[in-house]
């Protein structure tokens, strides 16, 4: 099969993958947001991971629509017990059901759906919904970001006001210069969405604490990087998935020239 070809039957496939994310996202927000504020069964995975009925209704329904249609692909869910057999797989699945699901539990509006699909260690297709919010990002490698059907793009420029960054506190006060309180804008629950604020330009940078995780992070990073931003380790060093450890350091997301702005001051002042 030559280049040509190849390419095109490629296209063809992640052609017939966007579509069938887009209806599978919507359809599994559609049941996240069916069991919003309602009574349900929750525990506590790990050290202080909450886990909701909603949470595995929501991955059971990703599951059985994604891999039915796509059985050659891996799958990595926050969810699911790790199969590591994805990591030899061309394409993998990176789900979070509900990502968010501590605000989701608590009533709040901001927890999303977050599905990424890979090739090789990066996204090239990405949806992040927002059903209580009726907000939904789409993003295909090369075809840029859309939210709700409608172009998005991160802001411009390189100056820093705090009150359009989120992230932890102590980490966005390093760059702060001279005295005085900075303000943040207000917590976002979901890590995506707060990620997905910097694409759709309402926050110009958005920070993440270590040990976040593939499933926090694939399908906000595309979203970001089609929407003229960029989304790294504070190094500048780019995100890889479907990696056998799937944690990840300190992050940033701004718009291009704010990203490089931010990277710059925290190669010349580097955490301890």
């Amino acid at each position: 099969m030559g280049d040509v070809e190849t390419q095109e039957t490629r296209g063809r496939i992640l052609r017939r993958d966007a579509t069938l994310l887009k209806h599978t996202v919507r359809e599994a927000g559609a049941l996240a947001l069916s069991m919003f504020r309602t009574e349900l069964k929750k525990w506590t995975k790990g050290a202080s991971s909450p886990v909701s009925e909603a949470d595995i209704a929501v991955n059971d329904l990703l599951e059985e629509k994604l891999r039915s249609a796509t059985p050659d692909y891996g799958w990595l869910s926050e969810e699911s017990a790790d199969d590591e057999t994805r990591l030899c797989k061309d394409f993998v699945w990176i789900v979070d059901p509900i990502d968010g699901t501590r605000g989701y539990i608590a009533g709040h509006d901001d927890w999303c759906v977050s599905v990424a699909l890979i090739a090789g260690a990066s996204p090239v297709l990405a949806a992040v919904f927002a059903p209580a919010l009726d907000q939904f990002f789409f993003a295909a490698r090369g075809q840029g970001t859309a939210l709700n059907d409608r172009p998005v793009r991160a802001t411009t420029g390189t100056a820093l006001e705090f009150s359009r960054m989120a992230g932890p506190k102590p980490l966005v006060e390093r760059l702060k210069q001279g005295p005085g309180e900075i303000r943040l804008h207000p917590r976002i629950g979901s890590l995506a969405l707060r990620l997905c604020r910097v694409a759709e330009g309402s926050l110009d940078a958005a920070f993440a604490g270590g040990q976040s995780r593939d499933w926090d992070l694939a399908a906000a990073d595309l979203i970001v990087q089609e929407a003229d931003g960029n989304m790294t380790a504070l190094t500048g060093d780019p995100i890889l998935y479907n990696r056998r450890d799937v944690a990840h350091g300190v992050l940033v997301a701004a718009g291009r020239d704010r990203h490089a702005s931010i990277v710059s001051h925290f190669r010349t002042r580097p955490l301890r």
